[in-house]
């Protein structure tokens, strides 16, 4: 086996072969990959150089931080970016809202080269991925998804079967039949619309007895949605569970505490917080579903690696998630200590 026979089949000059196979610098990322392809198709025995390897820069766009969910999310974010290469770079960008437009005008303004972050499923923010697109910048979505769009990839849970899940457990805690309020923090974000649909969907199906009697829109503000909460209760005494789609599960435990109802209702919500975790064992909450921050982070890293081709054809960082599972904690199954 000669460079002759590498630069033939590689498309390229004997002198460039040369300087990729020893490491001389000065050659494309593109004639590089060229080159050890052929190379090891080849069979070349020798040491091969690693390939090039170009610095990729990730934006991790998150809204409103102080979060429970978002906090985790970025705490995930900031843990992994010390285990990676160092020509993997993280930034972060911090949003006040998490409005489309807002959402939108961080998209397009992104100097990086590629982005993750969670988003409503809105014409402007489609918009704002198509440019991305466009100028070659990958997109992954965490915790909501904006399925249709040009984004490369989704790293997050099935938040239709999670909604599922929670129509299964209710009907099996709460002892008897009744109203069951969701609260939310609004329809526009896919994972909230998924779980109410395959919430309601279980109880139409499985348990007719059980039905929504209303959707509160609390824009996780714990103020907020205990206020309408309460309002709730007023209007449905009957009710036997509320199940949070978002967060707000501070307003959620002062609402159950005002005893408004006959009986305190079931409490099934989302992720494990360490707010959630003191409900969990308080016995105000009956059940938490998590979404493994940690596993849609590591999922987001690795899709956008791969997307730019930098474990090669043979190597991954990771093991290659296809789906990041929920994870249901009850009083019982908490981790001591938590985990952030």
């Amino acid at each position: 086996m000669t460079f002759s026979d590498v630069a033939r089949r590689a498309g390229v000059g004997t002198a460039s072969v040369d300087r990729v196979i020893n490491d001389r610098g000065n050659v494309s990322e593109e004639v590089s990959k060229r080159v050890l392809q052929a190379a090891k198709e080849l069979g070349l025995r020798r040491l091969l150089p690693e390939a090039h390897r170009r610095l990729i820069r990730i934006d991790v766009i998150l809204a409103r931080p102080e979060l429970p969910l978002i906090a985790r999310m970025g705490f995930e974010f900031r843990r992994i970016s010390t285990s990676l290469d160092r020509s993997i770079v993280i930034h972060r960008t911090v949003l006040e809202d998490e409005r489309p437009e807002t959402l939108a005008k961080a998209l397009v303004k992104t100097s990086c080269d590629a982005v993750v972050s969670y988003m409503q499923d809105h014409p402007i923010v489609h918009a704002a991925v198509e440019e991305l697109s466009a100028r070659s910048v990958p997109v992954v979505t965490v915790i909501s998804d904006v399925p249709g769009s040009a984004r490369i990839g989704y790293a997050g849970t099935d938040h239709y079967r999670a909604g599922r899940s929670a129509g299964y457990f209710i009907t099996r805690m709460t002892g008897a039949p009744g109203s069951v309020i969701v609260l939310c923090n609004h329809l526009g974000f896919q994972s909230h619309a998924d779980r109410v649909r395959g919430l309601k969907q279980f109880l139409e199906e499985r348990a007719p007895d059980w039905h929504v009697a209303e959707i509160v829109e609390g824009g996780d503000d714990r103020v907020r949605s205990e206020l309408q909460l309460l309002e709730a209760f007023r209007k449905h005494p009957d009710t036997v569970a509320i199940y949070n789609v978002g967060a707000g599960n501070i307003g959620v435990a002062r609402a159950i505490r005002a005893d408004i109802l006959h009986r305190r209702p079931v409490f099934v919500g989302h992720e494990l917080t360490r707010n959630t975790a003191a409900f969990l064992r308080e016995g105000l909450m009956s059940l938490t579903i998590d979404q493994s921050p940690e596993l849609q982070v590591r999922l987001a890293v690795n899709m956008l690696l791969r997307h730019f081709d930098f474990f090669g054809a043979e190597q991954a960082a990771y093991p290659h998630e296809t789906e990041v599972p929920i994870v249901l904690y009850g009083p019982e199954n908490l981790p001591n200590p938590l985990p952030f």
